[in-house]
Parts: C-alpha cells; structure tokens; sequence
C-alpha cells in the first residue's frame, strides 16, 4: 500500500468513526475514481465502460478513470478490488464473466457473490446466430432443421470455450435439441471468415463486431439472443421467437465495488450510473455498439449475479468444458 493510499485509507476511517457515513456522502467524491476493467483495451465492455466514464466525470466533477488489467478469469482487476480500501475510489467492473468464472475454474481467490457490493448494472450485449447471406438458411428454424437432419454435422463457429459466445451456442444446441459442432477461434475475423469459405455453417457473436456485416447486407441474422428484439435490428427475431422458446443469453456489465463501501457512497454511485445509462447521447452511443443500456438497483445486480451463476453453471457441465 502506498502513502498517498494509506492517508486516503486513515481519512476515510476517521470520517466513518467520527461522523459516519453522512459525513462521507457530503465529501464524496473528492479525488477521481478508478474503475478497473477485467478486459483489455479497445474491446465492446472497454469502449461502454470508458463512454460511462466520461459520462460520470462530467457529473460528478471528479475524474473517473477506466484501468485495463486483463487476465484469465478476471482474477487481476478482481483481487486487486477485492483488497482495495471500501471508500468508493477504486471500482470493478462487474461482468457476466464472473458468473461463469466459477464454473471454469477449479478455485478463485475471492466468491464473486459475497466478496464485492453491487452497483448497477450498466448495459447488456446480445449476441446474434448469423450465417453467409448466400447460405440457404433463411430463419433460425431452417438451422435447427438442418441440425436435426444431420446430427453432428453442421459447424457453428464462436470464440474460444468459456467465452460467452460459446456457451451462448452451446445452450443453443441443448434448447433446440439439436447436435452441431461448436467450433471456437481465437479472434471475430476468423471466424466470419470460415463462414464465407463455408467450413462453417452458422456463427454466434456478440453484434458490436458483426452490426456491420450485418447492416451491409454480407451477413444474415437469423436470430438475437436477446429476450426481447434489439432496436437496432427490429426485422431480427429473438432465438424464443424463431424456435426455441425460453432461450435468452445476454452478456452483462456493471458495476461493484469491495465489501463495506459505505451505503452512502453506494447509493450515490447508483443513482449517477443510472442517470448515465438514460443520458441521450450515451444511449445513443452504447445502442450503436450492439448494447442495451440498463441501470439497475444493487439487490437486482446481486440477484442476477447468483441466477446467471446457477444457469451458466449447468451449461458449462453439460457442455463437459474442462475446469483450470
């Protein structure tokens, strides 16, 4: 810990002991605020997370800053969160990531659910399931058909196992009853690639990267994976509209912060992220991006946490992928 850390630490102590968390409301914020951000730069949650960024500095008139700090699993900017001091200055963006990290690895040096205090969440990335615009599969249920005629046979291509995408197909396949290979890559390009080669069939990716093959007509959505339709591709089905009822696979960021934050400094957060996230020009900016931007209250970001953990849980053993 350094100086300037421990000071800012012992002042936040002695304005709880003193005053309580009144006394820290009034002050706070008084110095930028860190979010660290489980991701590297120029990806869709680095881009939404910097956009709220400068949203909250205007608002809040205090700098809030976004860290890089990618590492598997989100561990790096998690732990580092997880053992900074509780007075609201240093953040992590909370993500779908963490669900599903409890399940891809054997141990964690922290319980996603009981170590950090939720915010808000932030906005929610719908993936789509998109073939080649000369492919002949027309609709969603045109795939599954071709599935179920030939068990094993098509390829569906994602990024690497663990991804969201990829469990996002392979809660595809046990919905629809259907068997395909889910076939990852390391990187978006690739993968649209191999479906212009026709080595694969179909793609399931988040819109950001695709919205543009999409809107130029070099690609076709054949469904979102959204619950609802995305406003941006009103002509696009959900996958529960387009035959398999009940599906619903959304990646999700947010916010939270390390245990015992005080109230106050959680409640004012809150009401700045949602404000942020209804702001015209920011929701302008993140629908753009393929995200639809949806503040929440703590307990329901809390909620959703534990209910994504439970659901991606069955997927990722159903789905046999190994634990590290």
């Amino acid at each position: 810990m350094t100086g300037r850390d421990f000071s800012r630490g012992f002042a936040c102590a002695v304005l709880l002991a003193c005053f309580g968390d009144a006394a820290i409301a009034q002050i706070y914020p008084a110095q930028p605020i860190r979010v660290l951000l489980p991701y590297g730069a120029g990806g869709v949650a680095d881009i939404t997370a910097r956009v709220l960024a400068q949203r909250l500095s205007q608002a809040m008139g205090q700098q809030v800053i976004v860290e890089n700090r990618p590492s598997a699993g989100q561990i790096a900017a998690s732990e580092a969160v997880m053992k900074s001091d509780p007075d609201g200055y240093t953040l992590l963006w909370f993500n779908q990531g963490h669900a599903v990290s409890v399940s891809l690895f054997n141990s964690l040096p922290y319980d996603p659910a009981r170590d950090f205090a939720p915010i808000s969440t932030v906005g929610f990335f719908g993936m789509a399931l998109l073939v080649d615009a000369k492919s002949p599969y027309k609709s969603a249920r045109d795939l599954i058909a071709a599935a179920k005629a030939s068990p094993g046979k098509l390829n569906v291509g994602t990024t690497n196992p663990g991804g969201t995408q990829y469990i996002a197909a392979e809660l595809f396949k046990s919905m629809a009853g259907v068997d395909f290979q889910t076939v990852p890559f390391k990187t978006t390009p690739l993968i649209i690639a191999s479906v212009k080669t026709g080595d694969l069939q179909a793609m399931v990716e988040i819109l950001a990267p695709v919205m543009p093959h999409i809107k130029s007509g070099s690609m076709r959505a054949l469904a979102v994976t959204f619950d609802h339709r995305f406003p941006e591709l009103p002509d696009v089905p959900t996958l529960a509209e387009a035959g398999v009822p009940g599906y619903e696979a959304s990646a999700w960021n947010g916010v939270a912060a390390p245990l015992k934050t005080p109230k106050t400094v959680i409640d004012r957060l809150n009401r700045e992220i949602n404000a942020a996230v209804t702001h015209v020009e920011v929701r302008q900016r993140l629908m753009g991006l393929g995200v639809d931007p949806r503040g929440s209250t703590p307990e329901e970001l809390h909620r959703l946490l534990v209910s994504e953990t439970a659901k991606w849980k069955k997927v990722v053993e159903a789905a046999k992928i190994p634990k590290q």
